[in-house]
Formats: structure tokens, sequence, C-alpha cells
């Protein structure tokens, strides 16, 4: 497996680290592949407690590799979207620290985290829309869920790019600070989570996400037929095939 997903566990927290730096840790096939891998791995580990998601101090990630992603619109099931059933479903505490840019799944995943740590230089962007695609990763419930319905069409709609202020403002990030300071500032989170008696913290995230648990995979599901049906369209693949010319 070449490294463009790296992994340390220490004290209880286990560390994934976006490692495509070349490529602004664009997630290509291979990448959504073993970020399955480590989340499984997380949870069935009795000795990981928590889940740290990070890129570098430049830069979180990209989102979608559009060339890896050509190639692969027409896979029957897109491996991103079993990434995203794996993020849905993980039940054990997951934070995330981000600086520099976070586009699309680099955005959307961050609704299935329950601590965010960004740098104050962090950008997030969702173009679906302008890519002629749909929201994913469950977003269409959750991020009007958190943001209310207005602000999330603003940002899912009209790709509207935003800060690491306004992401703290609209409740998507929990605190921002300086980019030489994230990675040990989200890593102390993670590392005061897995301390916490493990059952009271599960039973809580559980408690927490009931509600949302209850149709989400649904949405997902909806999302993704509805995402696979927009890929394929002219307007789509006319879009995508701009990036290339």
């Amino acid at each position: 497996m070449s490294k463009l997903t790296l992994t340390s566990n220490a004290q209880g927290v286990f560390t994934i680290t976006l490692n495509r730096v070349d490529k602004k840790n664009a997630l290509n096939t291979e990448m959504y592949q073993q970020l399955c891998q480590h989340f499984r791995y997380a949870m069935q580990t009795e000795s990981i407690h928590c889940v740290l998601i990070q890129g570098n101090a430049e830069c979180f990630t990209a989102g979608n590799d559009l060339d890896d992603f050509l190639q692969c619109q027409q896979d029957e099931d897109l491996v991103a979207l079993e990434f995203v059933r794996v993020l849905a479903e993980f039940k054990k505490p997951l934070v995330a620290a981000v600086a520099g840019a976070a586009v699309g799944i680099g955005t959307t995943l961050l609704l299935h985290c329950d601590m965010v740590i960004a740098a104050n230089n962090a950008k997030f962007k969702l173009p679906f829309t302008q890519l002629g695609l749909c929201p994913e990763a469950g977003s269409s419930l959750l991020l009007p869920q958190r943001i209310g319905h207005n602000r999330a069409f603003e940002l899912l709609v009209l790709g509207k790019t935003f800060t690491a202020e306004q992401a703290l403002q609209y409740g998507m990030v929990n605190q921002v600070c300086q980019p030489a300071e994230l990675l040990s500032l989200a890593s102390d989170v993670a590392l005061n989570i897995a301390k916490l008696p493990q059952d009271a913290v599960l039973t809580s995230k559980m408690l927490m996400r009931q509600a949302s648990q209850a149709v989400l995979p649904q949405v997902i599901k909806e999302e993704g037929e509805q995402f696979k049906r927009l890929v394929n369209t002219d307007v789509c693949k006319n879009i995508l095939a701009k990036f290339f010319k």
C-alpha cells in the first residue's frame, strides 16, 4: 500500500494523515480505499478511543481528484460513496484538524466529526452545482440542520467560499488557531477525549446523533443515486472535461 495516507496509534488516539501533498491531498480511489480500511480498523480496535484526521499545516484536502474522478465515474458504485457510508456509521469520537483548502468532501466530511479545529488560513468550499453535481456525504441533511436552510443553500448551491472564522460563527468549527499550532492543538483535543470513560463517550455520541442517524442512511443513499446520475450527464461531463483542456 502506497503512503497516500499515514497512520499512527498512541495513547488511545489513532491519527490519519492525508499525505498526497503534491496534489494538495486531492482524494483518489486508492486514498478512499485506504481511508475505509483505516476507519474500519479504528472501529474494531478496542485500544483506539478517538480518531484524528488531518492534512498538513498548508492543506487539508482539495476534494476529489478530478482526473481520477473522470476515469471512475462509470463505476457502478463510486468508492467515495463507500467512504461516506463508513464515515457516517463510525461510532467513536472523530476530530479533524483543517488548514488551507477544504473543498467538497473536504468540507462535508467535517459534518460527521465531533470536533473540528481549523487554522486561520482554512478556506471551505462546496462547488457541487458548479460542477453539475449535487450535495453528498449526507450534507443535504446535516448542513441545513447545523446552520439553517438559507445559509446551507448559499454554501451548497451557490458554492460560496467561506473562511475559518465564518465556519466558527456557523457552528461548523470549534476553535480557530494559527497554522503552526493546528496539529498539536488538535492532537491535545483528541488525547483529552481519549482519556475520558469510553462507555460514557460512546453513549453520549450515540444519543446526540440518534435523531439524524434515523434518516441519514436513506439520505446518503438518495444523494448517491442522484450524484451517480448527474455525474453521467453531458452537462457534468463537459464541465469536468474543461479542467483538462
